[in-house]
């Protein structure tokens, strides 16, 4: 913690430059450090978070310093700043056992460096930090693995399980990302109410400039994208329930000729999902983009800097997924002017607001009403975009930041 003096004016009372030393002789800039791992690594949900966070975080309080323990190089994404440090092992055996570094030997280097805060960005800090006298946050995003444990491999369940019940546990404070993973937390954890503050994300501020004409022709020339889309966003797993959208557009199939394009990577689930587009000859009417050469290759879709334009393109975004910690690409759609068909359960009301349409996940029948309505009626399309946009400033980067950098100093 680096303290600045201020300046006090002598010709004042004794009373009021008393009350001066007492309260402002000392400014507090402090040297915060961060699990970096998914920021430098991880395309999804997790990474988006730590970028957006740290960029925020080093844009509206430049006056700390702000430490990214990575613990592998990575030219996939770039963090840099005059007040952003970039650390990863430097000495054996950390250079080659670098998970072991990230899961507890780094408390040496945070030591090294004069951290006086550490932020696990995704559900982890190391063991031991609890007795370094470094203060420690950890934010957790969803307990979907204890709810839904027979989506995971078993081992992943109990690794996942520990680690997440540790940081809660030994963390000094707990960051949510939303009300219902706060509960969650209560009911599988047992952590004391009080230890879990709610700070619900904001996303990428690139998220709500409305891009050019030309920047949009550009995009949809590049991505070689239809005219008019429907978008789909996220990892292509059960829950996430793509396969519902598949069968809303075969329900649709006279009514309308409109595809869906979906951005996310997949395994099994994703081939039973093809598999049902081969076999009622939907072929023409779902687009994998992320299976395209270009989103393999392209520094504009690996580093998801074009996301933002595709998500104008589009008519909606339908995310009818069956449980989230939060729902980050509803909040991104909203921000882009992009009316939103989502489920009427788990947190998903708390990220659309009343800005969404609701549906019931498992009603391909509810899903397909919803984006024959989008798509059709322009006035109620038009009037969803408004009442996104006025949901969406609720939760605008400034406010996020701020959120999250009160809980730093409530450890202060």
């Amino acid at each position: 913690m680096i303290m600045i003096p201020c300046k006090i004016n002598y010709g004042c009372s004794s009373f009021i430059k008393l009350y001066a030393l007492l309260h402002y002789s000392q400014i507090k800039f402090m040297n915060i450090g961060f699990d970096a791992k998914r920021a430098f690594h991880n395309s999804t949900g997790l990474g988006h978070y730590s970028r957006t966070l740290i960029r925020l975080l080093t844009e509206f309080y430049p006056d700390h310093q702000y430490f990214l323990f990575n613990p592998k190089k990575s030219s996939r994404y770039q963090l840099q700043g005059k007040n952003i440090h970039e650390i990863t092992p430097s000495s054996f055996p950390s250079v080659i056992f670098s998970a072991a570094w990230r899961s507890s030997w780094v408390k040496q280097d945070l030591k090294k460096n004069g951290i006086d805060l550490y932020h696990g960005l995704s559900h982890e800090i190391p063991v031991g930090i609890d007795k370094t006298g470094i203060r420690s946050v950890v934010t957790i995003h969803d307990l979907i693995h204890e709810r839904y444990p027979q989506q995971y491999n078993p081992f992943d369940v109990k690794i996942y399980s520990g680690k997440f019940r540790y940081a809660c546990q030994h963390a000094d404070k707990v960051i949510a990302i939303s009300k219902q993973t706060k509960q969650d937390i209560i009911d599988f954890y047992k952590i004391p109410e009080e230890k879990i503050e709610v700070v619900i994300q904001s996303c990428s501020p690139a998220f709500s400039v409305m891009a050019s004409e030309e920047e949009k022709k550009r995009i949809a020339a590049k991505y070689d994208l239809p005219a008019q889309f429907f978008l789909s966003v996220g990892s292509i797993i059960e829950r996430k329930n793509l396969l519902n959208i598949c069968k809303a557009l075969f329900l649709l199939r006279n009514e309308m000729d409109i595809p869906l394009v979906v951005i996310g990577e997949g395994g099994k689930y994703k081939q039973q999902v093809k598999d049902f587009i081969l076999q009622h000859g939907l072929e023409n009417k779902i687009i994998f983009l992320s299976d395209k050469k270009i989103a393999r290759t392209d520094a504009g879709f690996l580093t998801a800097a074009d996301l933002p334009v595709i998500y104008q393109l589009a008519i909606a975004m339908i995310y009818p997924s069956f449980f989230e910690g939060f729902g980050a690409p509803v909040m991104e759609a909203l921000w882009s002017g992009l009316p939103v068909i989502t489920s009427n359960v788990s947190c998903l009301p708390e990220a659309g607001g009343d800005a969404a349409y609701y549906v019931n996940p498992n009603s391909a029948e509810e899903i397909a009403e919803g984006m024959k309505r989008i798509y059709s009626d322009k006035e109620f399309a038009a009037s969803m975009r408004t009442k996104g946009w006025h949901h969406a400033i609720q939760f605008s980067p400034e406010k996020y930041a701020k959120g999250v950098m009160n809980v730093y100093k409530s450890l202060w």
